[in-house]
């Protein structure tokens, strides 16, 4: 188990994840890793049949995620340097588990089981709640063309099961520190003061 500081921001579609990862990881002299989003070539394809290409997405994002988490260990946990991420390698089973069902859902799970079974867990989880019309908001916000005709329905799932698989990770794993964020009233980006005591919030914990 590594002790290098290791801190996994996470939350739904349009939370702010990454913008919130590189904030702090500028603030604190962090190293920055950011999931592979836009690159996945299946992801026009499952907004438009996410039956047909939703085992496709899943698999390529696992395996991107995999490699970038085994990679931790060489580039930066080897030289002690501390890490912010933009995901938890959790967040696979909580979208894996509202896009696939039956024989698909249990392959990936057994692959995911192999896949993570030795990858480096982070050591402080930022979670960011955030209701429909924030995500909608942000996502319309960023303009990402897939994005933008996305189901509602759809996002309001991943919201309950985003709040179900937080309180799993905090059973699973009690020992670990979680800092949740409440996204509608908190305007990290617009306010200095609310950036500031989330970063005052982190350092206690990595120090």
């Amino acid at each position: 188990m590594h002790t290098t500081p290791f801190i996994a921001v996470e939350g739904p579609i349009g939370a702010g994840k990454t913008t919130l990862a590189s904030m702090i990881s500028e603030r604190l002299h962090l190293s920055l890793v950011k999931e592979i989003v836009e690159e996945n070539p299946f992801l026009d394809k499952f907004y438009e049949n996410q039956h047909e290409w939703s085992f496709q997405l899943e698999m390529f994002f696992l395996c991107n995620r995999y490699k970038q988490l085994e990679d931790l260990e060489n580039k930066f946990f080897y030289m002690n340097t501390p890490v912010i991420s933009d995901y938890h390698i959790y967040k696979n089973l909580i979208f894996a588990e509202q896009t696939l069902a039956g024989r698909k859902l249990e392959k990936y799970k057994k692959i995911y089981t192999l896949l993570t079974e030795d990858l480096p867990l982070p050591n402080l989880m930022i979670y960011i709640q955030a209701s429909l019309p924030t995500l909608l908001k942000r996502i319309k916000k960023r303009g990402r063309p897939f994005e933008q005709q996305m189901d509602k329905q759809y996002l309001e799932q991943l919201i309950a099961n985003y709040h179900t698989a937080i309180q799993q990770i905090k059973v699973k794993n009690p020992l670990l520190p979680i800092i949740e964020i409440n996204g509608d009233q908190d305007d990290f980006v617009m306010s200095e003061a609310i950036f500031n005591r989330i970063v005052d919030q982190v350092k206690e914990y990595i120090r």
